[in-house]
């Protein structure tokens, strides 16, 4: 259930464009999914594989309590809704079974389209500088949609006067 290439190619780009409130929205997803794969691994009895995206969803609500700011009231909320997501991930890890993921899945779409609203008001640059810019467009192939990565810091190369 390990995520495939082409999603992981969208997610790194989503990722190197992004800004603060963008990269909360792209957590979001990437728990989402994790969850998604580790209710699916429950069902067929891998319990390996639930293992492994429990954990890397713990992983990612560890990122989202470490990112908060606590001069804002509404931080203290959200840390107490990621400790009950944790909990949940941890009796599911040791139990061997789905836990309330459901539960937690419906928190995290919520604060997801919460942050998603957040974000279409976020005017800040993107978190990462000097990455690459993605150019998409259509070619003159057929009809697929080909991005083209920039490195801002090559643009000099080549012929200087």
């Amino acid at each position: 259930m390990d995520m495939d290439s082409e999603k992981r190619k969208a997610y790194t780009t989503r990722i190197s464009q992004a800004n603060r409130s963008e990269l909360v929205v792209i957590i979001y997803e990437l728990l989402l999914d994790s969850l998604a794969d580790a209710r699916q691994a429950f069902g067929k009895e891998d319990f390996d594989t639930a293992d492994v995206e429990l954990k890397r969803a713990q992983g990612l609500v560890c990122e989202l309590r470490g990112s908060l700011n606590f001069e804002y009231p509404v931080s203290y909320r959200l840390v107490s809704l990621y400790r009950y997501i944790n909990e949940q991930l941890v009796k599911s890890i040791t139990r061997k079974k789905d836990v309330n993921l459901d539960s937690c899945e419906r928190v995290i779409s919520s604060l997801k389209d919460s942050f998603e609203e957040v974000s279409k008001q976020d005017t800040s640059g993107p978190v990462i500088e000097n990455g690459q810019q993605v150019y998409a467009g259509l070619t003159y192939g057929k009809g697929s949609l080909n991005e083209v990565a920039i490195d801002a810091g090559t643009l000099g190369r080549g012929f200087q006067a």
